[in-house]
């Protein structure tokens, strides 16, 4: 899988996707990872990527040209499944997005700065529009990489585990159940017993009664998608 990511401020996507999961995910080579600056193709001797804001509307708001030449730069070497810009307004990111996304080849993920992006270039060059919840940050780099991380966890090989992803919250529809580790016993908080029953019918079934009721305590909304 290949993700280029558009950004102008590139230095906020390097320590996010240089450790952990998706670092060993890339030298794997499960995953590439690009990250490039917009401002390549800035215009004039300053390389601006953003201009005033027609209607007089207060913020700056990055400008369609240099946005559209490093599009057409990539899509000319390559076919992309998706090209994606963070949006606030955009379809609410959850699991299952995550699991298609991490089905592609190809994605491009479009960071947004300032007041945002010239309209034409989500009404022409963007296929999705995705959200990570109803608030605004000052760019779409943090999102971009919350995002990467989502689906490149999910790639087969990425995680030491493989089932691990397959139990994590959201992926049912279901809150995970709780987990616990040594010592079974610690200032009088102990572990529930079944979990150290060594019976996988009884831990299963635990489990899954506990995914339900904290489903149900924290996310009700959940149990109604599993209903329709």
């Amino acid at each position: 899988m290949r993700i280029d990511i558009l950004t102008v401020v590139p230095e906020l996507l390097e320590s996010p996707l240089s450790h952990s999961i998706v670092d060993r995910a890339v030298k794997k080579g499960l995953v590439e990872i690009h990250i490039h600056n917009i401002r390549k193709y800035g215009l004039g001797p300053r390389k601006t990527v953003d201009d005033y804001c027609y209607g007089g509307d207060a913020g700056m708001v990055m400008m369609i040209e240099p946005v559209f030449n490093m599009i057409k730069e990539l899509t000319d070497e390559r076919k992309y499944d998706e090209i994606i810009y963070m949006s606030p307004d955009g379809e609410l990111l959850n699991q299952g997005i995550a699991n298609e996304l991490s089905l592609k080849e190809n994605i491009i993920i479009l960071c947004g700065h300032y007041k945002g992006i010239d309209h034409r270039i989500r009404e022409h060059l963007v296929t999705r529009e995705i959200s990570v919840g109803d608030y605004v940050v000052s760019g779409g780099e943090i999102p971009a990489a919350l995002l990467s991380d989502a689906i490149i966890r999910l790639i087969p090989g990425a995680l030491t585990d493989e089932t691990s992803a397959l139990s994590d919250s959201f992926q049912d529809d279901l809150l995970s159940p709780p987990v616990y580790t040594r010592p079974a016993e610690y200032n009088g908080w102990k572990v529930p017993d079944v979990l150290l029953s060594g019976n996988p019918k009884l831990i299963q079934k635990w489990q899954d009664e506990q995914a339900i009721l904290r489903t149900k305590e924290l996310r009700p909304h959940l149990l109604d998608n599993k209903e329709k």
